[in-house]
Protein backbone atom coordinates (compact mmCIF):
# COMPACT_ATOMS: atom_id res chain seq x y z
CA UNK A 1 0.00 0.00 0.00
CA UNK A 2 1.21 3.47 -0.87
CA UNK A 3 1.76 5.90 2.01
CA UNK A 4 1.54 9.65 1.37
CA UNK A 5 3.42 11.88 3.79
CA UNK A 6 1.42 15.12 3.73
CA UNK A 7 -0.59 17.61 5.76
CA UNK A 8 -4.17 18.74 5.03
CA UNK A 9 -3.31 22.16 3.60
CA UNK A 10 -0.43 21.11 1.35
CA UNK A 11 -1.70 21.95 -2.17
CA UNK A 12 0.92 19.77 -3.82
CA UNK A 13 -0.22 16.77 -1.79
CA UNK A 14 -3.82 17.58 -2.70
CA UNK A 15 -2.89 17.58 -6.37
CA UNK A 16 -1.36 14.11 -6.05
CA UNK A 17 -4.34 12.81 -4.07
CA UNK A 18 -6.78 14.10 -6.68
CA UNK A 19 -4.83 12.36 -9.44
CA UNK A 20 -4.72 9.10 -7.48
CA UNK A 21 -8.42 9.36 -6.74
CA UNK A 22 -9.27 9.80 -10.40
CA UNK A 23 -7.05 6.85 -11.32
CA UNK A 24 -8.39 4.61 -8.56
CA UNK A 25 -5.04 4.15 -6.81
CA UNK A 26 -5.36 3.34 -3.11
CA UNK A 27 -3.23 4.97 -0.44
CA UNK A 28 -3.00 5.78 3.25
CA UNK A 29 -2.11 9.14 4.74
CA UNK A 30 0.74 9.95 7.11
CA UNK A 31 0.30 13.35 8.78
CA UNK A 32 3.52 15.29 8.43
CA UNK A 33 4.42 18.77 9.64
CA UNK A 34 7.38 19.57 7.39
CA UNK A 35 8.26 22.73 9.33
CA UNK A 36 9.18 20.45 12.27
CA UNK A 37 11.81 18.69 10.11
CA UNK A 38 11.27 15.32 11.74
CA UNK A 39 14.42 13.23 11.32
CA UNK A 40 12.66 10.26 9.73
CA UNK A 41 10.93 12.52 7.22
CA UNK A 42 14.10 14.43 6.30
CA UNK A 43 15.77 11.07 5.74
CA UNK A 44 13.08 10.37 3.13
CA UNK A 45 13.32 13.80 1.53
CA UNK A 46 16.30 16.00 2.45
CA UNK A 47 14.40 19.01 1.06
CA UNK A 48 11.87 18.49 3.85
CA UNK A 49 8.85 19.11 1.63
CA UNK A 50 5.61 17.25 1.11
CA UNK A 51 4.36 15.15 -0.57
CA UNK A 52 6.51 12.06 -0.33
CA UNK A 53 5.08 8.69 -1.38
CA UNK A 54 6.45 5.40 -0.13
CA UNK A 55 5.71 1.81 -1.15
CA UNK A 56 7.88 -0.17 1.27
CA UNK A 57 7.13 -3.62 -0.17
CA UNK A 58 8.46 -2.51 -3.56
CA UNK A 59 11.15 -0.28 -2.03
CA UNK A 60 9.87 2.78 -3.94
CA UNK A 61 10.06 6.36 -2.70
CA UNK A 62 8.63 9.15 -4.85
CA UNK A 63 9.37 12.81 -4.13
CA UNK A 64 7.91 16.04 -5.62
CA UNK A 65 4.35 16.35 -6.88
CA UNK A 66 5.37 16.75 -10.53
CA UNK A 67 7.51 13.60 -10.49
CA UNK A 68 4.80 11.69 -8.59
CA UNK A 69 2.04 12.67 -11.02
CA UNK A 70 4.19 11.82 -14.03
CA UNK A 71 5.04 8.42 -12.48
CA UNK A 72 1.38 7.44 -12.07
CA UNK A 73 0.46 8.90 -15.44
CA UNK A 74 3.05 6.58 -17.00
CA UNK A 75 2.21 3.49 -14.94
CA UNK A 76 -1.61 3.62 -14.57
CA UNK A 77 -3.61 3.66 -17.79
CA UNK A 78 -6.96 4.50 -16.19
CA UNK A 79 -8.14 8.14 -16.43
CA UNK A 80 -5.20 9.72 -18.32
CA UNK A 81 -4.61 13.27 -17.13
CA UNK A 82 -1.88 14.35 -19.58
CA UNK A 83 -3.38 13.32 -22.91
CA UNK A 84 -4.14 14.47 -26.44
CA UNK A 85 -1.76 15.84 -29.04
CA UNK A 86 1.70 17.14 -28.23
CA UNK A 87 0.25 20.66 -28.21
CA UNK A 88 -2.52 19.58 -25.82
CA UNK A 89 -0.04 17.95 -23.48
CA UNK A 90 2.19 21.01 -23.56
CA UNK A 91 -0.76 23.20 -22.58
CA UNK A 92 -1.66 20.89 -19.70
CA UNK A 93 1.91 21.04 -18.42
CA UNK A 94 2.06 24.83 -18.88
CA UNK A 95 -1.03 25.44 -16.79
CA UNK A 96 0.02 22.87 -14.20
CA UNK A 97 3.30 24.75 -13.79
CA UNK A 98 1.49 28.13 -13.74
CA UNK A 99 -0.66 27.12 -10.77
CA UNK A 100 2.21 25.33 -9.01
CA UNK A 101 4.49 28.34 -9.38
CA UNK A 102 2.58 31.58 -10.00
CA UNK A 103 -0.65 30.91 -8.10
CA UNK A 104 1.16 29.18 -5.26
CA UNK A 105 3.81 31.88 -4.96
CA UNK A 106 1.48 34.88 -5.10
CA UNK A 107 -1.58 33.48 -3.33
CA UNK A 108 -1.27 30.18 -1.48
CA UNK A 109 2.17 30.58 0.07
CA UNK A 110 1.50 33.99 1.66
CA UNK A 111 -1.94 32.85 2.88
CA UNK A 112 -0.42 29.74 4.46
CA UNK A 113 2.33 31.81 6.07
CA UNK A 114 0.00 34.45 7.48
CA UNK A 115 -2.99 32.30 8.48
CA UNK A 116 -1.42 28.93 9.23
CA UNK A 117 2.29 29.07 10.08
CA UNK A 118 2.12 32.30 12.08
CA UNK A 119 -0.69 30.86 14.17
CA UNK A 120 0.51 27.29 14.61
CA UNK A 121 4.28 27.77 14.70
CA UNK A 122 5.19 31.37 15.49
CA UNK A 123 2.18 32.33 17.67
CA UNK A 124 2.09 35.65 15.83
CA UNK A 125 -0.66 37.77 14.28
CA UNK A 126 -1.06 37.85 10.50
CA UNK A 127 0.11 40.79 8.43
CA UNK A 128 -3.11 42.28 7.05
CA UNK A 129 -1.23 43.97 4.22
CA UNK A 130 0.20 40.66 3.05
CA UNK A 131 -3.27 39.10 3.23
CA UNK A 132 -4.75 41.90 1.12
CA UNK A 133 -2.03 41.47 -1.51
CA UNK A 134 -2.60 37.71 -1.67
CA UNK A 135 -6.36 38.16 -2.08
CA UNK A 136 -5.79 40.81 -4.75
CA UNK A 137 -3.49 38.42 -6.60
CA UNK A 138 -6.07 35.63 -6.29
CA UNK A 139 -8.72 37.85 -7.86
CA UNK A 140 -6.50 38.66 -10.84
CA UNK A 141 -5.51 35.04 -11.38
CA UNK A 142 -9.11 33.86 -11.21
CA UNK A 143 -9.86 36.42 -13.93
CA UNK A 144 -7.45 34.42 -16.09
CA UNK A 145 -9.17 31.16 -15.16
CA UNK A 146 -12.52 32.76 -16.09
CA UNK A 147 -11.05 33.66 -19.48
CA UNK A 148 -9.83 30.11 -20.10
CA UNK A 149 -13.17 28.61 -19.11
CA UNK A 150 -15.00 31.05 -21.39
CA UNK A 151 -13.21 29.41 -24.32
CA UNK A 152 -12.80 25.79 -23.17
CA UNK A 153 -14.74 23.05 -21.41
CA UNK A 154 -11.87 22.60 -18.95
CA UNK A 155 -8.86 24.76 -18.15
CA UNK A 156 -6.49 23.16 -20.66
CA UNK A 157 -8.94 21.98 -23.29
CA UNK A 158 -11.86 19.67 -23.96
CA UNK A 159 -11.28 17.15 -21.17
CA UNK A 160 -10.45 17.05 -17.48
CA UNK A 161 -6.68 17.09 -17.02
CA UNK A 162 -3.88 17.48 -14.52
CA UNK A 163 -4.16 21.25 -15.03
CA UNK A 164 -7.67 21.18 -13.52
CA UNK A 165 -6.60 19.00 -10.61
CA UNK A 166 -3.62 21.24 -9.89
CA UNK A 167 -5.68 24.41 -10.06
CA UNK A 168 -8.38 22.94 -7.83
CA UNK A 169 -5.79 21.82 -5.28
CA UNK A 170 -4.31 25.31 -4.94
CA UNK A 171 -7.66 27.11 -5.06
CA UNK A 172 -9.09 24.80 -2.40
CA UNK A 173 -6.30 25.69 0.02
CA UNK A 174 -6.70 29.41 -0.68
CA UNK A 175 -10.46 29.00 -0.19
CA UNK A 176 -9.93 27.16 3.12
CA UNK A 177 -7.83 30.10 4.32
CA UNK A 178 -10.45 32.66 3.30
CA UNK A 179 -8.47 34.06 0.38
CA UNK A 180 -11.03 33.67 -2.42
CA UNK A 181 -13.81 36.11 -3.27
CA UNK A 182 -16.08 34.17 -5.62
CA UNK A 183 -18.55 36.97 -6.36
CA UNK A 184 -16.98 38.10 -9.66
CA UNK A 185 -15.92 34.67 -10.91
CA UNK A 186 -18.99 32.77 -12.05
CA UNK A 187 -17.17 30.66 -14.66
CA UNK A 188 -14.49 29.49 -12.25
CA UNK A 189 -17.01 29.01 -9.45
CA UNK A 190 -19.13 26.71 -11.63
CA UNK A 191 -16.04 24.76 -12.72
CA UNK A 192 -14.86 24.44 -9.12
CA UNK A 193 -18.31 23.37 -7.95
CA UNK A 194 -18.21 20.49 -10.43
CA UNK A 195 -14.79 19.41 -9.19
CA UNK A 196 -15.88 19.59 -5.54
CA UNK A 197 -18.64 17.10 -6.30
CA UNK A 198 -16.23 14.46 -7.65
CA UNK A 199 -15.50 11.44 -5.41
CA UNK A 200 -11.76 12.17 -5.62
CA UNK A 201 -12.31 15.59 -4.03
CA UNK A 202 -14.81 14.87 -1.26
CA UNK A 203 -12.39 13.36 1.32
CA UNK A 204 -10.17 16.46 1.30
CA UNK A 205 -13.09 18.79 1.91
CA UNK A 206 -13.83 16.96 5.16
CA UNK A 207 -10.30 17.40 6.56
CA UNK A 208 -9.33 20.19 8.93
CA UNK A 209 -6.03 21.75 9.94
CA UNK A 210 -5.93 21.94 13.73
CA UNK A 211 -7.57 25.04 15.18
CA UNK A 212 -7.82 26.75 11.78
CA UNK A 213 -11.41 26.59 10.58
CA UNK A 214 -12.45 27.23 6.95
CA UNK A 215 -15.36 29.44 5.83
CA UNK A 216 -18.83 27.97 6.31
CA UNK A 217 -19.33 27.22 2.60
CA UNK A 218 -15.87 25.72 2.10
CA UNK A 219 -17.08 22.11 1.81
CA UNK A 220 -20.41 22.86 0.10
CA UNK A 221 -20.82 22.02 -3.57
CA UNK A 222 -23.32 24.87 -3.96
CA UNK A 223 -21.69 28.00 -2.62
Amino acid sequence: MWLIHQFPLCPFSRKVRLLLGEKGVGYELVREHPWERRDEFVDLNPAGRTPVMVESEKNITLIDSVAICEYFEETVEQAPMISGTAINRAEIRRLTAWFDQQFYGAVVDPLMNERMLKRLVHRASPDTGALREAMKAANGMLDYADYLLDHRNWLAGATLSLADLTAAAHISVADYLGGIDWRAHEQTRNWYSGLKSRPSFRPMLAERMGVIAPPDDYDKVDF
